[in-house]
C-alpha cells in the first residue's frame, strides 16, 4: 500500500480552500494539493508584472560540472524580452534576447576572451552552444515560468503516492520574509525526475524568488545531490522599460 505523508511546520492561511495541516492531522486531499496551489499563485502573481530588474544567480550540474552564475537581468513579458550582463563567470557579457526579433536567436557580446574579437554575434537559444553553459533555454527566463515549472512539475506527481510535503514559513531569504516549501519522495522512482524540490516565495510580494532541485542520493542511505539552484534577489519591480532596453544600439550596453 503506497502511504502518503504530509509534515509541515505550521498552518498557513487557507488558499483556495487549502490548507497545510498540522503534524498529525488527515490529509483531506493529496499532499501536494495546497503546494500546488501555493506554487500557481506565486505564478499567477509573476504574471501580473509588466517588467522588472533583478539579480539572478544559478547553480546547475551540467555534464558532470557544477557551474555558477550571476547575471543583472531586465525582464520583460510582453514582448517576451530578456537583457543580460553577467558578473560571473565571463564578467561583462551582454545578451539581449527578444521573442519574434532575430531569426529567434540571442544577441551576445563577450568583453574578455578569445570570443571578445567575435564582436556581437547571434546564438541559436536552444542549440549546442547556449545549452552547454545552462541547463534551460532563455525562453524559460522569469519568476512566472520558473514557478510554473513547479506547477506542471508537481501536478504530475499528484498521480502518484511516496510524496512528502513540508512548509517553512518562518524563513528568510536575501533578508526578505519567504516561505519555502518542500517535497520530497523516499526513494528513486520513474515518474519522478528530482528526489526533492524546493520553492521560495516572498511573503510580502508574494513572487516566486528561488527554486532548488535536488537529484535521488548516489549511495543507499545518502542525502539528495543538488543539481539546480535558481534565484531572484534585489528585484525592482517599479520600472518602465523602453525599446531601447532590449537593443543592441543602447549606448549604456556594450554591443
Amino acid at each position: 500500500m503506497t502511504t502518503i505523508l504530509i509534515r509541515t511546520a505550521a498552518c498557513l492561511p487557507v488558499l483556495a480552500g487549502v490548507c497545510f495541516a498540522q503534524q498529525g492531522d488527515e490529509p483531506k486531499a493529496h499532499p501536494l494539493t495546497p503546494a500546488v496551489a501555493w506554487a500557481e499563485r506565486a505564478a499567477d502573481t509573476a504574471a501580473k508584472l509588466n517588467g522588472y530588474t533583478a539579480t539572478f544567480t544559478k547553480e546547475e550540474v551540467i555534464g558532470g560540472q557544477r557551474l555558477k552564475s550571476q547575471i543583472a537581468v531586465k525582464f520583460r513579458p510582453e514582448p517576451f524580452s530578456v537583457y543580460m550582463k553577467f558578473a560571473t563567470p565571463n564578467a561583462g557579457r551582454e545578451v539581449i534576447y527578444v521573442k519574434g526579433r532575430n531569426n529567434g536567436n540571442m544577441k551576445v557580446r563577450d568583453q574578455t576572451g578569445v570570443t571578445s574579437w567575435l564582436g556581437t554575434i547571434d546564438v541559436d537559444p536552444n542549440g549546442e552552444r547556449a545549452r552547454s553553459a545552462s541547463r534551460y533555454p532563455i525562453t524559460r527566463m522569469g519568476m512566472e515560468r520558473l514557478a510554473r515549472g513547479v506547477v506542471e512539475q508537481w501536478t504530475e506527481e499528484m498521480k502518484y503516492g511516496e510524496v512528502e510535503v513540508k512548509s517553512y514559513p518562518n524563513h528568510t531569504f536575501a533578508g526578505r520574509p519567504v516561505l519555502v516549501i518542500e517535497t520530497s519522495h523516499p526513494q528513486r522512482r520513474r515518474q519522478f525526475k528530482f528526489a526533492m524540490t524546493r520553492l521560495w516565495i516572498d511573503k510580502e510580494t508574494m513572487l516566486p524568488v528561488r527554486k532548488q532541485q535536488f537529484d535521488f542520493p548516489r549511495q543507499p542511505g545518502g542525502k539528495p545531490v543538488p543539481v539546480e539552484d535558481y534565484a531572484y534577489t534585489n528585484v525592482r519591480t517599479d520600472v518602465r522599460f523602453a525599446e531601447i532596453d532590449f537593443s543592441t544600439k543602447n549606448p549604456a550596453y556594450k554591443f
